[in-house]
């Protein structure tokens, strides 16, 4: 009885996901928590340092996150997922798991060599891309990201092992990794920061490196993966996986330009601002993660089988779901955090050493990242729709106009205007949304029979109506309960003179204490939310009864066929 109970268990882990809505939801429950212990992190971080402390921190991410952004998602994301499901598909495993081994080889090969140089040439980067810090903290932020360039180690072998389950639909493992990883960071600013100071989330990242890879090894070994100590670049599979990545590597290597030039003009406004940009930019990426991403991750196996079948028909009308649906929950998400900025931003890093004014200047830099939810969001699918195609140059090409737009409009506002720091996101956002215009409109232009822009433009009309009629009514609520509106006039209302009446004192809320924040915040929440729903059924938004729908309609056409999964090695 024990055994089968453990077998039961241990099947939950192994099973396949077999259609984009189950892969999609348990991708989307796991990023779901593992964003929140994102936040729960940062609220840990902001306890226990200042904000000057945090900037260092997260500038100490910035130079070793470089070498395992270009090789994994250049790589693997792209180049890797298509190639060994197209082995798969032809049921060649051992040339794909060959394919799989000396790749990974190449990747910790490449990772070694510049793990190198940047632990060398810590301090000089340093001093280039964030000339805002002192010397004295510069030297610091070399110190820490040396030590995370182990974790990185980790994380280029625990992405490739992640590329390989989901490359087989198993997607409830390497959805659980991220946990592991956000905990390991949380234990250790808890119990190592009164002997290690700013070290010690360092080396908790360190662990949840290690713990990430670790929990996803055994399944892979069971699915069949073995390591091979070869180079073998002429393996065609290699070849093609080098073809494929190569675009998509200089277009992270300009995204990476990219991140280091905010961190450069960010160092530029103040040495805390650092810490408000990204603080906001982690609320920001919630929604993006949870329905972007997931739904992206889900469908690119479907995505990529379609194509090698030549199913166009069929990858015209998943991509035109997958569309309208992020589109369907990411919009409301924004407008909500664009109307409850700044009590988001209290209840995640209210702390003690997180004052009121960099709850403010984290509260607008939310808002600028909120314009850019929806396109973030939806750059996931359009770009992985290309990849499907293998054709990853055209994605390559306008990201890196993007990132070079960004930037000098960034540069621009800073330097030129001396803006604060929301301008910086705020230039992201019109970057990312000229990006995934471009995106759409060469789609349209590839398979002008095949993807239907009209509906989309139709739903998204009907969707923006929704999001925005319930972003209103959020509004003129949030500034009717709150009890410092009416002390202040309600900002919109001061013209007619209204005050708060002596009888209205039972239906507002005194928001300096954190029930009553926290109160507030769910009730208008829940009014925007429910109120959203009412609005997109009025206007017979299809989306509404998405679940219904999805469970419907993607366990036919977009189902991969058991024959394309390798059975366990025993």
């Amino acid at each position: 009885m024990v055994k089968n109970l453990f077998q039961r268990s241990s099947r939950i882990f192994t099973q396949r996901q077999k259609t984009i809505f189950s892969a999609a939801l348990i991708i989307m429950v796991m990023i779901a928590a593992s964003r929140f212990l994102g936040l729960i992190r940062n609220r840990v971080l902001a306890d226990f340092f200042s904000v000057d402390q945090l900037a260092i921190y997260f500038a100490a991410f910035r130079i070793p996150e470089v070498i395992f952004e270009i090789l994994v998602f250049g790589t693997f994301s792209s180049a890797f997922i298509p190639t060994f499901t197209s082995f798969l598909s032809q049921k060649k495993k051992e040339e794909a798991w060959y394919t799989a081994a000396v790749s990974l080889n190449f990747a910790f090969l490449i990772f070694l060599v510049f793990a190198i140089v940047i632990f060398i040439l810590a301090p000089s980067l340093y001093r280039i891309i964030a000339p805002g810090f002192e010397l004295e903290q510069t030297m610091l932020i070399a110190a820490l990201a040396r030590i995370l360039l182990i974790a990185q180690g980790f994380f280029v072998l625990s992405y490739f092992l992640t590329s390989v389950l989901e490359s087989m639909q198993r997607f409830l493992v390497p959805a659980l990794a991220p946990l592991l990883y956000n905990l390991g960071i949380i234990l250790g600013a808890v119990f190592l920061t009164p002997r290690l100071g700013i070290y010690a989330p360092i080396m908790g990242a360190v662990i949840g490196a290690f713990l990430h890879f670790l929990i996803q090894l055994p399944l892979a070994l069971r699915l069949g993966f073995r390591p091979k100590f070869s180079l073998n670049f002429h393996h065609r599979g290699v070849k093609e996986i080098g073809h494929l990545a190569l675009p998509r590597v200089i277009e992270l290597s300009f995204l990476q330009f990219g991140k280091m030039g905010e961190l450069f003009l960010a160092s530029l406004v103040s040495t805390a601002a650092f810490t408000y940009y990204t603080f906001a930019n982690s609320i920001s990426l919630l929604p993006i993660g949870l329905f972007g991403i997931s739904i992206a991750k889900a469908a690119l196996p479907t995505l990529s089988y379609q194509t090698a079948r030549k199913e166009f028909k069929q990858f015209g009308e998943t991509l035109i779901g997958l569309i309208n649906q992020i589109l369907f929950f990411v919009l409301p998400c924004a407008v909500f955090l664009a109307v409850l900025r700044i009590p988001v931003v209290r209840l995640v890093f209210g702390t003690s050493r997180f004052s009121w004014d960099s709850t403010v200047q984290t509260g607008w830099t939310l808002s600028a990242f909120a314009l850019g939810i929806v396109t973030q969001a939806l750059i996931y699918p359009l770009t992985r729709a290309f990849w499907a195609l293998h054709n990853t140059k055209t994605p390559v090409k306008i990201s890196i106009g993007m990132i070079l737009s960004e930037i000098t409009l960034g540069a621009l506002l800073i330097i030129v205007f001396k803006m604060p720091i929301w301008s910086l996101a705020l230039a992201f956002s019109l970057a990312s949304f000229s990006q995934m215009i471009i995106l759409f409109v060469l789609l349209v232009r590839l398979f002008p029979q095949i993807i239907n822009w009209q509906k989309v433009i139709k739903t998204s009309a009907k969707i923006i109506m929704a999001a925005f009629g319930s972003g209103a009514l959020m509004f003129f609520l949030l500034k009717v309960l709150d009890r410092s509106a009416w002390d202040k006039r309600l900002s919109f209302l001061h013209w007619v003179g209204l005050k708060l009446p002596t009888t209205f004192e039972y239906f507002v809320l005194d928001t300096r204490y954190t029930f009553n924040l926290i109160l507030l915040t769910i009730v208008v929440a829940m009014v925007g939310f429910l109120s959203y729903l009412l609005l997109s059924w009025l206007f017979q938004v299809e989306e509404v009864s998405i679940l219904k729908k999805l469970v419907a309609k993607l366990k036919r056409p977009k189902t991969l066929p058991e024959t394309i999964t390798p059975s366990p090695v025993e």
